[in-house]
């Protein structure tokens, strides 16, 4: 049975009706994903971010080197948020960010047997803290990137923290690079562009627009043309470079960035986020 909880879950993750989404639960015995996709191919507006059903109160931190060639991003992960803005905890989430970016640990695993303060390793400092705090605290994700330019940039709150590369390192890089930083955090890009799509993801939004357009009663001889135009679309809303610019709607990312440095490009970004 379909509870009104999952109902209303499934509306906070799409934006559609509730009784679309209890519909779409029910056609799908309950699996979010697969409703999730129904939804999308009944045409109904689905946004495009989907909240992370496991996920967590916390601070996201991004940071780079005094050079601005290398940088990292942690989300240190907490129950409540009354946790999450207690000072102790931010500055708790700093210290393994400073470590991090100093010691430049190849993975999560590494990160956390790192050691803290020259003492206790990092996952023991985060065990220490469990036992203080009273509930569950993880270092939940760890990232780092290496470019000639690395911007960081931490939204407001600590709720978002992105990485952005760039091939070429200047004055102009780095205020554009923070603009595109800010872009990625209320944007939310899932690549460069289209040729960091995965070819399983590209393959689902060709099958949705081709189905939606079978649905809608589109000719079989269009229905491949349509879903091609459906996947532009895609690519436009969810591809950094394809994006409108936020700060100058009249071009999109890329065009934004071409007038900065001749051949200056995206050589890679991160997006750690809390909470969506």
């Amino acid at each position: 049975m379909i509870s009104a909880a999952d109902v209303n879950k499934l509306r906070k993750m799409t934006g559609a009706g509730l009784m679309d989404c209890k519909k779409a639960l029910t056609e799908t015995d309950g699996d979010f994903d697969a409703a999730i996709d129904y939804l999308r191919k009944k045409g109904q507006k689905v946004a495009e971010k989907r909240a992370d059903r496991d996920a967590t109160e916390g601070v996201a931190i991004a940071l780079t080197n005094p050079a601005g060639t290398f940088g990292i991003a942690i989300r240190l992960s907490s129950e409540t948020d009354f946790v999450a803005k207690n000072q102790e905890f931010v500055a708790f989430a700093l210290s393994i960010a400073d470590t991090a970016l100093n010691n430049a640990p190849a993975d999560l695993s590494a990160l956390l047997a790192h050691p803290l303060d020259g003492g206790l390793s990092i996952g023991e400092r985060v065990t220490e803290m469990v036992g203080k705090i009273g509930e569950k605290i993880e270092v939940a994700e760890y990232v780092h990137l290496t470019a000639p330019q690395v911007i960081a940039y931490i939204h407001v709150g600590h709720k978002i923290g992105v990485l952005a590369g760039f091939n070429k390192a200047s004055e102009a890089v780095v205020a554009l690079g923070r603009d595109v930083a800010m872009q990625i955090a209320a944007m939310s890009p899932v690549a460069i562009d289209e040729d960091g799509v995965p070819e399983n993801v590209k393959a689902r939004e060709m099958t949705i627009g081709r189905e939606k357009a079978q649905a809608e009663g589109k000719p079989e001889a269009m229905l491949d043309k349509i879903a091609e135009g459906t996947l532009k679309r895609w690519y436009k809303d969810n591809t950094l470079l394809h994006q409108s610019f936020v700060k100058d709607g009249s071009k999109t990312v890329a065009q934004a960035i071409a007038s900065v440095e001749k051949d200056l490009h995206v050589t890679g970004f991160y997006r750690v986020s809390i909470g969506e």
